[in-house]
């Protein structure tokens, strides 16, 4: 800050009229100087004070240079006064920057006046309106001008602003590659005339739109630009004080790729293309309101890859994958281009036949699915063998919304795979029933262990020589409540496929050797338990270690043990199956092949394992006493099992002949019905105790 001396009151020749400086001294707005000939303060107002800081006392009598000028423009304002004194060249008005007391910029328009006073003295009168706000204003308006281009710029959008008609009258955008054409071929013309058809159609409607609407309406729309196929969306907004249209336009075809990603793993199945459960279900919600609108039927197809299973165990999941591609690539060929094909899951397909006339029309489409899968699949250089089952329901006929249509296909399916695979079956009421049956048994198959409904039968085996009671077989049987007695033969596969077989594979185990060990105690004699074991349970992880616990926790000797299995289970391949099969063996556990002959393969997988018994199927004993076909089958068995070094059981003996030609055949043991049905813990031991007095 400028250090002065106070000023020193000029002589009256050098002051103005008083009237003069009372109306500046009312105005304390607009900063008044009045300067000598010298450049002394004669005068300084109100406004003076506020603009830069001195008081009149402090200013009165200093120099001109010496107060508000800046060092820089000293000279120039002593030169220009001094020419304007002795010349007559006046100072212009102008916008400057004079210097306030503390030293800071002070921005004024200052213009000038030169006063000859009554003493014919000249004085120079300044004017200055302080600019401080319209400079911050100027300021914050350059701000907000580059703060704009830079959001423009950093935006990547395009903007256009067209009169109502639609002709573009300016433009901004950082980035170009987005525009149809070039802004020097645009501005001035409507983008009406600029864009193909279908766009065109899309920006006048909205145009209408949003003059009639005076909002903002959006759109999409889409060009074929030299990068490929852009998709856009358009924004426009009316400016009713202008009468002017903004259009904001922005590329949208990554977040519609995504979106069409995101809608296609909604939609369809990620392996095959093909429409999943969701969308198939849709799309045939869709069919049948057309089939009731033009009274025609739709077929509906369930189908299911027979045999799948054994590919994935024992070929892999990628080979799987391949066989799943190709078999909804046969499909789609063999499909006329009006049905739809999708993937519900797994190895199960839906097709959708339209425009069915009668029965014989799906027949016809179904007959040559059929044949599509009979041709052998060429995987990796392998040739697979895979056929399909196919259930077939018919709307109106079979059901009358989709749900009920899908349900009544699927049980068609159960029922071809029921009559040999490869094959159709269309849906019946006696189906349905079925089915609805097959639904009560799993649903009160849940909870049936915690309810105690299981029970262990036993059947006993005698040695065929010496009519002795030597083992026996377990046998589960269930009583619920609600359904009453179920036979095995309707809930063992329903357990299998649900995986409830492996609980309650685990309880049968655990009771059948608990009994075991009580019945060995009570007659002080080895028997055997046989058991059996499911191709599901083979695929419980903890197996080994279940069973090697229910013969420590029963107090038997692994020996003791027979565990029955099917060619069901072989038929797996997978090489865990191998490996529990010879861990069973080093336990010292008898392995048992059950239900021998009913298989395709038996004899091969007789060689593979080490097994200790075989069971012939009680088929081919009911015919042994009349077919000689039959008689000799079974001697074969026999011979071929002991050459072996195998004991045979013959299941199913319920007559005296039977009994009689097996003894003859050498048979080693039986069991059956003319000695005694499955039956209950207490009333076997009775039977036992029984049996051994008669004998």
């Amino acid at each position: 800050m400028k250090s002065i001396k106070l000023g020193i009151v000029p002589p009256q020749q050098y002051v103005l009229n008083d009237s003069l400086h009372q109306l500046f001294d009312a105005v304390n707005i607009v900063s008044v100087q009045g300067y000598d000939e010298e450049r002394r303060v004669i005068y300084w107002n109100v406004g003076s004070e506020l603009l830069y800081g001195y008081s009149k006392e402090e200013a009165l009598g200093q120099k001109l240079e010496d107060l508000i000028i800046p060092p820089s423009m000293r000279e120039l304002v002593i030169t220009a006064h001094h020419n304007w004194i002795t010349q007559g060249t006046k100072i212009p008005a102008s916008e400057i920057t004079l210097c306030h007391k503390n030293g800071s910029d002070v921005s004024v328009f200052s213009s000038h006046v030169l006063f000859i006073n009554q003493y014919n003295k000249k004085q120079m009168y300044c004017l200055d309106v302080n600019l401080a706000d319209v400079k911050h204003a100027q300021s914050q308006a350059e701000f907000k001008d580059h703060m704009l281009k830079t959001i423009i710029e950093a935006l990547p959008d395009l903007f256009f602003l067209m009169e109502m008609d639609g002709t573009i009258i300016d433009y901004h955008g950082a980035d170009q590659k987005n525009l149809f054409v070039a802004p020097s071929q645009f501005i001035g013309k409507r983008m009406t005339d600029l864009l193909p058809d279908e766009a065109v159609s899309k920006f006048q409607a909205h145009i209408d739109k949003v003059l009639h609407q005076h909002g903002m309406t959006t759109f999409e729309y889409e060009l074929n630009m030299p990068q490929g196929l852009v998709y856009f969306e358009a924004r426009l907004s009316y400016l009713a004080s202008y009468n002017q249209i903004v259009a904001i336009i922005r590329d949208i075809s990554e977040q519609y790729k995504s979106a069409e990603i995101i809608r296609k793993q909604a939609y369809f199945d990620a392996l095959t293309s093909l429409p999943n459960r969701f969308l198939a279900l849709d799309r045939l919600s869709q069919m049948l309101l057309e089939s009731e609108r033009n009274d025609e039927q739709t077929a509906v197809l369930f189908l299911d890859l027979d045999d799948f299973k054994k590919v994935n165990d024992s070929l892999g999941h990628e080979v799987g994958d391949k066989v799943l591609i190709e078999s909804a690539n046969r499909l789609k060929q063999t499909l006329r281009e009006a049905d739809i094909v999708g993937r519900l899951g797994g190895d199960e397909f839906i097709v959708l036949l339209r425009g069915i006339k009668e029965q014989h029309d799906a027949l016809v489409i179904t007959d040559n699915l059929l044949k599509a899968f009979r041709a052998p699949f060429i995987i990796d250089g392998r040739e697979l063998m895979l056929t399909v089952s196919i259930g077939v329901a018919i709307y109106p006929e079979n059901g009358l919304c989709a749900s009920d249509l899908l349900r009544n296909a699927d049980t068609a399916m159960y029922r071809a795979k029921d009559l040999g695979r490869n094959t159709s079956s269309f849906f019946s009421k006696e189906m349905n029933a079925m089915m609805i049956r097959r639904f009560k048994i799993e649903e009160q198959m849940h909870g049936a262990l915690e309810r105690n409904e299981f029970e262990l039968y036993y059947q006993p085996q005698f040695d065929v020589k010496k009519r002795q009671i030597t083992g026996a077989e377990a046998l589960l049987r269930w009583h619920n409540s609600t359904l009453g007695n179920v036979t095995p033969d309707e809930f063992i596969p329903i357990a299998e496929h649900t995986g409830l077989i492996v609980p309650i594979g685990r309880f049968v185990l655990k009771q059948a050797l608990h009994f075991l060990h009580q019945w060995q105690n009570i007659y002080q004699q080895k028997y055997t338990m046989a058991v059996n074991l499911s191709p599901r349970q083979f695929r419980d992880a903890e197996l080994l270690s279940v069973i090697t616990n229910a013969i420590i926790d029963a107090n038997v000797s692994a020996e003791d043990l027979e565990l029955e299995i099917t060619e069901g289970v072989l038929m797996i391949g997978q090489s865990q199956i191998h490996d529990a099969l010879v861990k069973i063996n080093a336990l010292g556990i008898k392995l048992s092949m059950d239900d021998f002959g009913t298989g395709y393969s038996s004899l091969s997988y007789l060689r593979q394992y080490d097994f200790d018994v075989l069971k012939i199927d009680r088929s081919f004993i009911n015919g042994i006493p009349l077919n000689k076909a039959d008689c000799e089958l079974v001697n074969a068995i026999i011979s071929m099992a002991h050459s072996l070094g195998l004991t045979v059981v013959a299941e199913g003996v319920e007559t005296l002949e039977q009994l009689t030609l097996l003894d003859k055949l050498g048979c080693d043991l039986v069991q059956g019905y003319y000695f005694s049905k499955p039956i209950p813990a207490k009333l076997f031991l009775d039977f036992a105790a029984n049996y051994n007095l008669k004998k």
